[in-house]
């Protein structure tokens, strides 16, 4: 019995042509034998693709990301320069709004409060809209405005409270025009602090600036008025947005808006919010646009809070309920919001992509018929993407579930239907193939669990040995260091499987066939739960559900899909489009999320996040053709030199090519403040005086500064003082940094130099019941400064002169006031109304924390200050300023 056995046996691995038989399986194999041709010896040897093709089926996915979607990335089109301008006469000229923005980012860096800000650039707007209607189309009237205004509202978890800020308005309307339809274009002029700020946002002004010229020589005309806004508050943050849209002359007027902004220097700006629930805004940004690139997920992830920003989108779609198009350059956020964000790094062609694609898009929106009132197309949200920057896709969400839930229906059908054919195949029961196809959808789920586990097991590995963001420069480390886990992870599980069923008869070629039928169905579960959920970005998954379901309609169209190889010829072909989509997209999110990690602060590990990239979009550009390795000899070693390379790149990545940062490109970030601590007692005498630098890190790398920075062997964590101290006893600037301050640094110094302290004067206090009090306080001080209130025992807060949504919504004290001013520097007066149920008055009943914060004159910097700054080593980009804290009892 066992030689018949082992006899049976090698008639199936290799079949005698001259052997009759009526076993179908070997029917099979033996005609196959009979017919093989050059190519087919060439390729295939015993039922298995020759193990040397492994390299070159590898070779050619990487190679279709590197020599298309990356390119595709990175085109932009070529720019029209000034001499070239009379054969473009209503074309947007690149080197025009080039020469803009290096007019702007002369003036330095433009904080409110600043004379750069408040004085230079306003100068600036005048001269160019005096010029501008000089040389206007007669048909065109053009108004320019100057608001000043104060305000507040509240910005996450603080009361943003502004004065005396400024926005620069210009407003392009057809002659004589009574139109009360207005479209608004806006972006900021202002920046951070050191920071010139040519890419946040000083690009968009200048390309605002280079659209109103041609629009205002222009023979088009414009159905509807545009008004144009340069706002000057965005980095305090958002509040000359709401300036205008809550207090702006023509802020009733605007019923849309195209918002610019800007999270890197340069590049294609992708528009990743649309509406909402406004429709036809996508169906005239596809008409309009030359140079698409939208992204539905970028959209979510950005609602979600996935990205650390924010812009003036939100402000106009909140506070004025404008719909909109919001768009922005992501390309290069190594320099975002540092003192390397200048002119000269800026592409030309970044000026002529983004300024082509907003001169059209003003001309569009503005003509417009729905601009009429918007309110009558509010249709729901959209799904939108580009096709490689080729051509725009949109269409509705409700649409969306339909299309999502008819490819899942057509993707089981097919799979359903090739169990069948299967079956009839191999002469087994449906109903086999169909337990076959259960066992093989359970390994296929391991399989992910155990790619995925890997991957992030790396990630926690590599913050271990303190080698965290590896990939900051050189990202193509991320390929070794976590797509190479994934993927052996993904494969090795059926590897194993199909060797320990090796004596299996049912052929290979089904069996992986099934297991990919296993990742499509795995796909369709997904899609109907996301489609349920409202999940938008479920297009992604339909897309490579619809692609291979087209291959396995050719398959069973032609027979192929009953022959152990030649099936995977389409589909490999039909995996060439969604793999080049997909590779394009994460191209995309790498060269936009891999920057943003450097500020996501000491507490988070970039490399976990990553990791959420990695499985995501390697389960899509992997997940039909990684399996696939299982049809080749020799399929363990092949998966399993994928760890090989893992290894090979942790070596790398431990040395100078993992060291993330470089000088001036690739920084790293610290905030630092050279700071003065006063905390009095209910005496109002002084309890506690220090001076030092207080250091807040922007990534998980704190300690790459440990040898080299000025008495760092002083340095001091601030456990104690955020267990006993008023949030930690800080001059926090902003909500990030409140949200942060736990990972702060004090190394004790020298005392820092202020042209004046901030003063908090008692105006009045009076006794209104038994159970509440009223104090009225004055503060003047610097042009950026910080409120902290925390009422003490059982004493509530009834009622203040700030904006009333923390107490109407109960937020948890302490309290933070955000307050600036620009042109008006008078001081503010504040009431504060305390309820105290026990009407026992003799502790005090609150504290109060007053930062200020000096940060646009570096002429305050001690030399001591400038001295301990250099220390940084030179891949530090250190945003520093001196800054006061005092906290007061009442």
């Amino acid at each position: 019995m066992m030689s018949s056995k082992g006899e049976i046996r090698r008639r199936v691995m290799t079949p005698n042509p001259n052997t009759h038989t009526t076993d179908p399986l070997l029917q099979q194999r033996s005609e196959t034998y009979r017919t093989r041709n050059c190519w087919q010896r060439l390729f295939v040897d015993h039922g298995k693709i020759k193990w040397y093709w492994a390299p070159v089926f590898l070779s050619f996915w990487v190679l279709l990301y590197f020599c298309i979607s990356i390119p595709a990335y990175h085109r932009l089109p070529k720019p029209i320069n000034i001499a070239d301008e009379a054969r473009y006469p209503d074309r947007f000229i690149a080197e025009r709004a080039e020469q803009n923005l290096r007019k702007l980012t002369a003036l330095g860096p433009r904080v409110v409060g600043s004379k750069a800000n408040e004085e230079g650039a306003i100068t600036y707007f005048q001269n160019y809209v005096s010029k501008l209607k000089a040389e206007a189309n007669p048909i065109y009237d053009i108004e320019s405005d100057i608001q000043l205004a104060s305000g507040s509202y509240c910005h996450w978890n603080m009361v943003n409270m502004y004065q005396g800020i400024q926005n620069f308005v210009i407003k392009i309307a057809p002659k004589e025009s009574n139109s009360t339809s207005y479209l608004l274009v806006n972006s900021h002029y202002d920046s951070v602090p050191h920071g010139k700020g040519a890419g946040d946002d000083g690009t968009m002004v200048a390309i605002m600036l280079e659209t109103i010229r041609v629009l205002s020589k222009s023979d088009k005309p414009l159905r509807n008025p545009v008004v144009f806004l340069f706002n000057g508050a965005e980095e305090n943050p958002l509040q000359a947005s709401h300036a205008f849209i809550t207090q702006h002359k023509w802020a009733k007027y605007i019923k849309a808006l195209i918002n610019l902004d800007s999270a890197g220097n340069g590049g294609r700006e992708i528009l990743f919010q649309s509406g909402p629930n406004h429709p036809w805004l996508m169906k005239h940004y596809r008409r309009a646009i030359m140079h698409p690139y939208a992204s539905t997920v970028a959209e979510e992830m950005f609602q979600r809070q996935f990205i650390p920003s924010d812009t003036d989108f939100r402000i106009f779609r909140d506070h004025g309920r404008i719909v909109g198009l919001d768009m922005a350059h992501q390309y290069n956020g190594y320099v975002y919001h540092t003192r390397y964000d200048v002119a000269e790094i800026v592409p030309r062609g970044t000026f002529q992509n983004t300024g082509d694609n907003v001169l059209a898009l003003v001309r569009e929106l503005a003509n417009a018929p729905e601009l009429e009132d918007p309110s009558n197309d509010a249709e729901g949200h959209t799904v939108f993407f580009d096709v490689l920057g080729r051509y725009l896709v949109f269409y509705t969400q409700t649409e969306g579930v339909i299309l999502n839930v008819f490819v899942s229906i057509v993707a089981i059908s097919l799979c359903t239907y090739s169990f069948k054919q299967m079956a009839n195949s191999t002469g087994t029961k449906f109903g086999s193939v169909l337990n076959r196809a259960l066992t093989l959808l359970g390994v296929q789920v391991l399989a992910v669990i155990s790619g995925v586990a890997l991957c992030f097991l790396v990630a926690v590995f590599m913050d271990l040995v303190h080698m965290p963001m590896a990939w900051f420069t050189n990202s193509w480390l991320i390929l070794g260091l976590y797509f190479c886990p994934l993927f052996f992870g993904f494969a090795i599980v059926p590897a194993l499987y199909f060797h320990s069923q090796r004596k299996e008869r049912f052929p290979l070629g089904f069996r992986v066939q099934i297991l990919l039928h296993c990742h499509c169905l795995f796909l369709t579960f997904v899609i109907l739960i996301a489609s349920i959920a409202g999940i938008r970005s479920a297009f992604m998954l339909m897309i490579a559900v619809l692609f291979y379901a087209s291959g396995l309609i050719i398959n069973l169209c032609t027979k192929l899909h009953n022959k152990s190889l030649p099936w995977l010829i389409p589909h490999i072909l039909c995996n060439i489009p969604p793999f080049l989509f997909y590779a394009y997209q994460a191209h995309a999110y790498f060269v936009s999320f891999i920057p943003m990690t450097g500020r996501f602060g000491s507490s988070v590990n970039p490399d976990l996040i990553m990791c959420g990239f990695t499985v995501g979009m390697g389960l899509l550009t992997g997940g039909f053709m990684i399996p696939v390795l299982n049809l080749f000899h020799k399929s363990k070693t092949i998966i399993c030199s994928l760890l090989t390379f893992t290894v090979l790149f942790i070596i790398l990545a431990a040395t100078p090519i993992g060291f993330p940062y470089r000088p001036e490109t690739n920084v790293q970030r610290f905030s630092v403040l050279h700071a003065r601590r006063v905390f009095h007692d209910q005496t109002n005498a002084v309890r506690r005086v220090e001076t030092g630098y207080f250091i807040l890190p922007q990534d998980r790398r704190t300690y790459s500064v440990k040898n080299d920075l000025l008495n760092i062997s002083l340095a001091q964590t601030l456990d104690k003082d955020c267990a006993e101290e008023m949030l930690c006893g800080l001059p926090l600037y902003n909500h990030r940094w409140h949200k942060a301050r736990a990972s702060s640094i004090w190394i004790p110094g020298p005392d820092p130099k202020f042209d004046h302290e901030p003063q908090l004067n008692l105006i009045s206090k009076d006794q209104l019941s038994k159970t509440s009090i009223r104090y009225e306080l004055e503060l003047s001080g610097p042009d950026h400064m910080g409120i902290f209130i925390k009422p003490l025992k059982d004493r509530k807060i009834k009622a203040w002169s700030f904006h009333y949504t923390p107490l109407r919504l109960e937020w948890e004290p302490p309290y933070f006031i955000y307050f600036s001013y620009g042109k008006d520097s008078s001081p503010l007066k504040f009431t504060l109304e305390f309820e105290n149920p026990t009407e026992d008055w003799s502790s005090p009943i609150f504290e109060i924390g007053i930062a200020g914060h000096w940060n646009h004159d570096e002429s305050t910097h001690t030399p001591e200050f400038q001295k301990f700054l250099q220390s940084f080593p030179k891949y530090v980009d250190a945003i520093a300023w001196p800054a006061y804290y005092e906290t007061r009892l009442f």
